[in-house]
């Protein structure tokens, strides 16, 4: 897995259950518009408000229409038990990669027990083949996964453990990660790191915006090693734009636009639907009309 990653939002109905055929349709959609692969359930896609029926429902889904080398899924929670259930779930529809969050309820994590709750997961997980991807993400989780538990894991279990996410925005970070494990995938969260993806040895993004931006991401990874100074300008704008709190609610009003499908616009609480005027606005902002 590599290269420019969209994380997916997730349609519901007024009843607030994802919609399978606009779902389904976005996915296709990004595959065909320059991204590589998909993760599905994601804090894009607002798995942590969903539950375990909904979260294996839409990973079957996926599984069903994508290519399964170009998906992976988000399947971390403060549970254990649900962690290793959604996990093997993945595996069973033949999920190449999970995405998973630390256990972020108990604080402070002492790194020892954060290290004991990744290994019980990995012997869970028994022969299955599924690896996991390590998901950083401080600004949500409270807790950063120190760079030398990564370091100590991969060594222990170089077959599970074999990549990460980095959403803090802290590309210093990412390349402690690189240079501790240097066979692991990083993937910052901002396709602005694809700027420097070749020389800092990442091995793509991971990216909300990208369902948007998708089409000029790819430009840049395609040519990584001297991206074009225009296209990455265009890129930065357009990240800058969606970047912030509105983040989700701006994506999903974006897929709408472009799909013709206003069931886009609906979010689950606590977030809240992007107004129409802030709507109009940013499509503009993004040269996309009204």
């Amino acid at each position: 897995m590599e290269g420019v990653i969209a994380a997916v939002p997730t349609p519901v109905d007024e009843t607030l259950s994802p919609l399978r055929e606009p779902f389904l349709e976005h996915c296709t959609w990004l595959l065909q518009n320059g991204c590589n692969g998909l993760n599905i359930l994601g804090s894009t896609g607002e798995a942590n408000s969903l539950n375990t029926v909904c979260r294996k429902e839409v990973m079957a889904w996926a599984a069903e229409v994508c290519p399964k080398e170009r998906l992976m899924v988000g399947t971390g929670t403060p549970s254990l038990q649900e962690t290793i259930t959604l996990t093997s779930h993945a595996d069973d529809l033949g999920y190449p990669i999970a995405l998973v969050l630390p256990p972020y309820y108990y604080k402070p994590v002492d790194p020892a027990g954060l290290g004991a709750w990744y290994m019980a997961l990995h012997a869970a997980l028994g022969d299955r083949k599924i690896q996991v991807y390590f998901y950083n993400f401080p600004q949500m989780t409270g807790l950063t996964i120190p760079v030398d538990l990564i370091a100590g894991l991969a060594a222990q279990v170089p077959e599970r453990f074999t990549g990460i996410k980095d959403s803090s925005g802290d590309l210093d970070y990412c390349n402690q990660i690189v240079a501790a494990v240097p066979s692991m995938q990083v993937f910052p969260s901002s396709e602005t790191a694809l700027r420097v993806a070749s020389s800092n040895g990442y091995a793509g993004c991971i990216s909300a915006s990208v369902n948007v931006t998708a089409v000029l991401a790819a430009q840049v990874w395609k040519k990584r090693t001297d991206p074009p100074e225009t296209v990455c300008e265009a890129m930065d704008r357009q990240r800058a734009l969606l970047a912030g709190p509105r983040l989700i609610s701006s994506i999903k009003y974006l897929v709408a636009a472009r799909s013709g499908n206003e069931d886009w616009k609906r979010v689950l609480p606590p977030f809240l639907p992007l107004a129409e005027d802030t709507g109009k606005a940013l499509q503009e902002g993004l040269g996309r009309g009204a």
